[in-house]
């Protein structure tokens, strides 16, 4: 089952088309990241499937609903989803404990606002203010109210911004409970590693089009992409691109008679092949 399909979506601003044509499928239970530079369309996409903004052209599901439903439908279709944006002001004078509860009454099947506080990782700070809180404990709560009405679908835009590297391994590890729990999951993200850590398929999109779509390990060729060795000989550096770099390794040695000097080993990284997929072109508006 998917829970979003994506056929033709089309958006212009003046004249200038910042989504020129994207198709996409999302499956029920998936984590998908959606990567692009500034300005290449995917802000403009994910607000059109949360329903926050209306398309020119194209065809859109979410969870079998049109975004651009009206009416009784509208509530039941913002009823299924979640969405945490990447910046978000509440009122800092509640607590915790205040905010989840209050917030669980707008929706017909929420989740229970304690589980939901334990979920998130602040039981201990459920009686404190929300000015009080931390970067990472703000984040979490915003997660805590995108996921406070049982969401089957839920929107994380750029998570993880300005986290230090421990508080953003615990995040990904809440993120990663929210999909063992049959949530599926929409992220958009400038941190490779993150959505490397987390995506089971991404996409990258550029000038408001779909370069190509698969899992981290496989986009862009990546699985069969040569390695570099390197190592130092006579004071210089030398590089040789291989399929089969156990085998150079396995050659130096022999060459050296044991350890080879500045010896090291690199296959490219995701972040290696998003950069050479968008190259250094620039889309439109967003």
């Amino acid at each position: 089952m998917n829970v979003i399909e994506v056929r033709g979506l089309r958006k212009s601003y003046d004249g200038i088309e910042a989504v020129a044509g994207v198709d996409l499928s999302i499956s029920k239970g998936e984590i998908f990241a959606l990567l692009g530079p500034n300005g290449a369309g995917k802000t403009t996409t994910v607000e059109i499937l949360e329903g926050f903004r209306a398309r020119d052209g194209g065809d859109v599901r979410v969870l079998d609903f049109d975004p651009q439903v009206k009416g009784h439908d509208a509530r039941v279709f913002r009823n299924r989803i979640g969405i945490v944006l990447q910046s978000t002001s509440d009122a800092g004078d509640l607590t915790v404990r205040e905010t989840l509860h209050h917030f669980c009454g707008y929706y017909s099947n929420p989740r229970d606002p304690e589980e939901v506080i334990t979920s998130i990782g602040l039981a201990e700070k459920s009686s404190s203010l929300i000015r009080s809180l931390s970067g990472g404990q703000r984040r979490r709560l915003d997660v805590g109210l995108g996921i406070i009405g049982n969401p089957e679908l839920l929107f994380l835009d750029e998570p993880t911004t300005g986290f230090d590297p421990e508080a953003r391994r615990a995040f990904w590890a809440l993120i990663r409970s929210l999909k063992d729990g049959g949530t599926t999951i929409l992220l958009t993200t400038h941190y490779l590693d993150e959505a490397e850590a987390l995506a089971d398929r991404v996409a990258v999109i550029n000038r408001g089009k779909i370069i190509e779509i698969s899992t981290p390990t496989e986009l862009g060729g990546r699985a069969t992409s040569l390695a570099s060795v390197q190592w130092e000989s006579n004071g210089e550096m030398h590089d040789e691109l291989t399929s089969e770099p156990t085998s150079v390794v396995t050659r130096l040695g022999k060459e050296f008679n044991g350890e080879v000097p500045k010896l090291s080993v690199h296959r490219p990284t995701l972040e290696d092949i998003y950069l050479e997929m968008i190259g250094s072109s620039k889309g439109g508006s967003e």
